[in-house]
């Protein structure tokens, strides 16, 4: 079988088949290193078929995980090697089958851990059993199968993990505890597939970074060494550096890396000869500065380095040789080495040997020269004199200024061509690129904006008149839907009339054949010899006077009247008139008729005034009054009239300027407008207007077609009402119909809609018919919902059984005169939650009930589905249903008197009033007369159910009754809910104590096993890489390659007026 490229996990017992071509025994090894065979295995059972054997051993290697390489020698083995690592492999997973072996143990006890997060309350004991605990996860993690960590990573066992260390105190973070949780992650990313997971988590690797606020130097280390590993690993660089930035934030620093460079610099305490610390700082700074884009970015490279500078690396490292070890010099060599050729290498950009970044003065100098005579000049100019011109108060936000100025300018260092970002601490989402061609084509973009300006508002335009007419088109279709369910309920209703007028003809047939067979057996008896007239027993005379008529046919069935007679045809001539009134012309209405009153003599304004807003007493209620007896006329011979109009005239007159020349003429008076309705209703009138975006003449096109185009909204409609032209506004305005152009946009509005004849009446009418079906949608769900609760409850055979179950439970817990019943009511059923258990209060006679319904009746379980309209029929009052319906038959009479009335008047040119309501009056007369028939029919199955449950039928309303089995439903599925958690509960009360009792079981030998486990591991990919990067192994290459230019460096180095001289370095 071809062997599969995997990680590198390997296993201990099978490592010593890979030193040579012979074939030993199966041995275990404490150390890669020793010899020691603990004891030989040899296979118990007989060895399969060598097909079936490739088979099981293919699996058995999957698990490992091995490298190729190792795979290789495993499948070149002969078949009795394979099958002594099968079985051995395998006896020892039997032995190792436990708690201790299920990923879900430990999972448990990190929640558990998690959730407990002080150590101060735990005993040293129990402390040091949570730390074994860790490790011995450690451990399998690093040696069970792998099957074992797909398990872990299966249940989020890092989220676990990273939970248990967000959540730690200080206590447990300077424990042992946290060190060995790092070293689960560690274990877990030795692991191929484990490796990528933690990658892949959205903030694995900062939860990891803020394990560096710890004073624990074993934890720190064990942090710093997986970060930088993770930097040597494909994407995992800039990963690091969004941890540190996220790190920076975490603990409040001032830059990016600073508690690193103030560890690496401390020398008192613990820290004094704690070199493995300062080793692994410098290991990470250095994996930080040479991979991800500094591999190939000397810019990127540069960005860093100064970073590091700028927080004082150099002294410390300087001081950092007083060590004297030599992994830690490695390390600081190869920071001294790579820094002294990048910045080699940026001399060389301006024909240099060195730049003195510390020098502004030459670094000044290097970019003036750079640019002098460049298209770029006068673009630096401007920035260094806007420089000048940056505030330099030293309280404030002014260091924000210039931290963005220096994040723009690092943005554009280290941004690539593409757009990407190396780093995320300068500028998030700023695209460089973008913003220079967004520059470069700046004419042309405007021109575009401008241009898609243009577009947007034709769009706009565009999508107004398509939603109108979709508006009008859905209107159509809405009008033609319910046109056709009317004409269909109207033909299956007037087949069913003609059916019943058949019947009925046909009884009224036979009634008459009947009573013609009466009247010639009356005529045969009158003959001689037969009774007499009159007498007993004869028959009474047909024609005599005074006689009863025949009887009258009877009515037709169901009570129903036979149809009205159609509608006149739009056009058709109008009524007669009626006659005139008895004794010619009518007075005028509120005329006196006692008391002849004299016209009084009331000067008029020569301009409108604003109005007086009073309540006018008739004339025929001033006899006997104070206002006979007063005469206002004596009081305008003392009034300043004309003051009187200049203060309170309708409308303000300007005063303009005339010729300057002549002193003499007067001022003239420009009229702005003119208004005589009251200011606030003018202001909110114009408000509507402004929304409705259309002109009076479309407005009363629309009211007078009924709004055929869907011009006016319900919303618009309602908002007119409030804006009925009063009688007060229309005297005032007629006044001044001469004056109509200079009248105010409001004014001008109330009288143009004043002039449509009953513009009130066609208002109202044309909202109603627009709300129409919406208020029959609204009223028709809530009846069908009573009635179909009604149903609901009457028909339930599952509430039946519980009722009956309830019944037995109450007699049978109830004695004297409470027990011994035969039915009980309804809101008993709410009771039943009272009853609580006397072993536990948490159980109630409910939860009871349920669990006796469960396991006696299960049929009893489908109540819900049998009562699923009963939550909105117990939402429904009677009394509000039922003033819907009273409102939607008071407005549709309403309408139907105005539409005889406007048959009755002379049609205008586009009115379509008569024509469109009185197809709506057919449509909405019969959905209104079936709303009328569902509610009735509603009404008496409800009836029927509530007498069905023994209630008074009248001392009750749907929303109380519905509601009492609602509230009900709810407090079963409550019930419901609470017994399954308990016995969930229960069952994981039970599954931790069975896995707690295994444990115990296997404590001791999984103690034993421990040590073995740990002196036996085999270090993995990652496990090599952090190696590699502790012992400074992983730089050797680069090292080299600056140990070869070491002397060409210090040649030019002596030769030039460097500033600073190259450090001396350790070899």
């Amino acid at each position: 079988m071809a062997p599969r490229k995997r990680g590198g996990r390997g296993i201990s017992f099978i490592f010593c088949c890979f030193r040579n071509n012979d074939h030993p025994e199966i041995t275990y090894r404490l150390r890669n290193d020793s010899n020691f065979a603990l004891q030989t295995m040899e296979p118990s059972l007989p060895m399969p078929p060598g097909e079936e054997l490739d088979v099981m051993f293919s699996e058995l290697v999957d698990e490992l995980d091995l490298t190729d390489k190792h795979r290789e020698a495993m499948f070149a083995l002969p078949a009795e090697k394979k099958w002594q690592i099968y079985c051995s492999k395998k006896k020892e997973q039997e032995e190792n089958k436990g708690a201790t072996s299920w990923p879900e143990f430990y999972i448990d006890q990190l929640n558990s851990m998690a959730a407990r997060k002080s150590l101060l309350a735990l005993e040293k004991e129990e402390e040091e059993e949570r730390s074994k605990t860790i490790e011995s996860l450690k451990t399998a993690l690093r040696t069970k199968p792998m099957r074992f960590v797909t398990r872990f990573i299966d249940l989020d066992g890092l989220s676990c993990i990273l939970n248990f260390l967000k959540t730690m105190d200080y206590e447990t973070s300077e424990s042992r505890i946290h060190t060995s949780l790092i070293g689960c992650i560690k274990a877990l990313m030795n692991n191929s597939q484990g490796r990528a997971h933690v990658l892949a988590h959205s903030e694995s690797i900062n939860v990891i970074a803020q394990s560096l606020s710890t004073e624990n130097i074993k934890t720190k280390v064990a942090v710093l060494e997986i970060l930088g590993a993770v930097c040597l690993v494909p994407g995992g660089h800039k990963k690091v550096l969004q941890a540190m930035l996220h790190y920076q934030k975490y603990a409040s620093e001032r830059t990016r890396f600073q508690t690193l460079i103030n560890d690496l610099d401390k020398s008192t305490g613990r820290y004094r000869d704690e070199v493995s610390l300062k080793t692994a700082i410098m290991s990470f700074i250095n994996a930080v500065l040479s991979q991800g884009a500094g591999v190939e970015s000397l810019d990127f490279r540069l960005h860093l380095r100064y970073e590091f500078l700028m927080l004082g690396i150099q002294p410390v490292i300087d001081k950092l040789r007083e060590h004297e070890n030599s992994t830690l010099d490695r390390h600081l060599d190869f920071f001294e080495m790579l820094r002294n050729e990048d910045e080699l290498e940026f001399a060389k950009r301006f024909e240099l040997v060195h730049i003195d970044t510390k020098s502004a003065t030459q670094m000044f100098e290097l970019t003036r020269k750079r640019l002098t005579h460049s298209e770029a000049y006068p673009h630096f100019m401007s920035i260094l004199h806007h420089c000048l011109q940056m505030p330099y108060k030293r309280s404030g936000n002014t260091v924000q200024y210039w931290l963005l100025l220096d994040r723009i300018i690092q943005q554009i260092v280290i941004q690539n061509d593409k757009g990407q970002d190396p780093d995320s601490t300068p500028l998030e989402n700023f695209n460089i690129k973008n913003v220079v061609r967004m520059l470069v084509n700046e004419n042309e973009v405007k021109q575009w904006k401008e241009q898609a300006e243009k577009m947007r508002k034709e769009h706009n335009e565009l999508q107004q008149k398509l939603e109108k007419k979709e508006r009008e088109c859905d209107a159509k279709t809405q009008e033609k839907e319910e046109m056709m369910q009317t004409l269909n309920k109207m033909k299956e209703k007037l087949e069913k009339e003609t059916t019943e007028h058949k019947q009925v003809k046909q009884q009224v047939a036979d009634l008459t054949a009947q009573l013609h067979e009466l009247s010639r057996r009356a005529v045969c008896a009158s003959i001689p010899g037969g009774p007499s007239p009159g007498a007993p027993g004869g028959p009474f005379p047909s024609s005599s006077p005074g006689s009863l008529p025949p009887p009258p046919p009877p009515p037709l069935p169901g009570g129903m009247l036979p149809p009205p007679p159609p509608p006149l045809p739009p056009g058709g001539p109008p009524p007669p008139p009626g006659p005139p009134p008895l004794g010619g012309i009518m007075p005028p209405p509120g005329a006196p008729l006692g008391l002849a009153l004299k016209k009084k003599n009331i000067p008029q304004p020569t301009n409108a005034l604003k109005s007086f807003n009073w309540s006018k007493l008739p004339e025929n209620k001033l006899e006997g009054t104070v206002w006979a007896e007063i005469d206002d006329t004596k009081v305008f011979k003392i009034l300043d009239l004309e003051d009187l109009e200049r203060t309170f005239s309708a409308y303000q007159r300007q005063q303009k300027e005339a010729d300057a020349m002549d002193d003499t003429l007067s001022s003239k008076l420009k009229v702005k407008e003119l208004s005589v309705i009251d200011g606030r209703r003018a202001q909110n009138c114009n408000i509507l207007l402004s929304r409705l975006k259309l002109s009076n003449d479309e407005i009363k096109r629309a009211i007078l077609t009924m709004d055929e185009q869907e011009d006016l909204p319900k919303d618009m409609l309602e908002q007119l009402l409030k804006f009925v032209p009063e009688k007060g506004d229309i005297d005032l305005l007629e006044e001044h119909k001469h004056e109509l152009d200079r009248m105010a946009k409001a004014d001008r509005f109330l009288f143009e809609m004043s002039r449509i004849n009953h513009y009130q009446q066609r208002l109202q009418s044309l909202y109603f018919k627009k709300k129409f079906a919406e208020r029959v949608a609204e009223v028709k769900p809530k009846v069908e919902a009573i009635r179909s609760g009604s149903e609901e409850v009457f028909r339930s055979g599952a509430l039946k059984q519980l009722l009956e179950v309830v019944l037995a439970f109450g007699n049978y817990m109830n004695k004297g005169q409470r027990g011994n019943a035969y039915g009980f009511k309804i809101s008993s059923l709410n009771k039943i939650a009272d009853t609580k258990s006397s072993i536990d209060k948490n159980i109630t006679l409910l939860h009871y009930l349920i669990t006796i319904v469960e396991n006696k009746y299960p049929k009893v379980l489908n109540l819900n589905e049998e009562l699923q309209d009963i939550p909105q029929a117990a939402k429904v009052n009677m009394t509000e249903l039922d003033k819907e319906i009273n409102t939607l038959r008071s407005g549709l009479k309403a309408v139907e008197m105005e539409l005889e009335y406007q048959k009755s008047q002379p049609t205008q040119p586009g009115d379509k009033f008569v024509s469109v309501v009185s197809q709506f009056i057919t449509v909405a007369s019969f959905s209104f007369s079936d709303v009328e028939d569902l509610l009735a029919e509603a009404k008496d199955l409800f009836t029927k159910a509530v007498k069905h449950f023994g209630e008074e039928a009248g001392k009750i309303q749907p929303d109380e009754f519905f509601g009492i089995f609602d509230q009900f439903l709810q407090a079963v599925s409550e019930a419901k809910q609470e017994n399954e958690n308990m016995r969930k509960k229960k069952e994981e009360e039970e599954r931790r104590a069975r896995m707690e009792t295994q444990l115990k079981e296997q404590r001791e030998r999984e103690r034993k096993m421990r040590k073995a486990k740990e002196n036996s591991e085999e270090s993995g990919e990652f496990d090599d890489l952090v190696s590699a990067l502790r012992s400074g192994e992983v730089f050797d290459k680069d090292l080299s390659k600056l140990k070869r230019n070491r002397k060409r460096i210090t040649n030019q180095m002596t030769d030039s007026s460097r500033e600073r001289p190259v450090t001396k370095l350790n070899f």
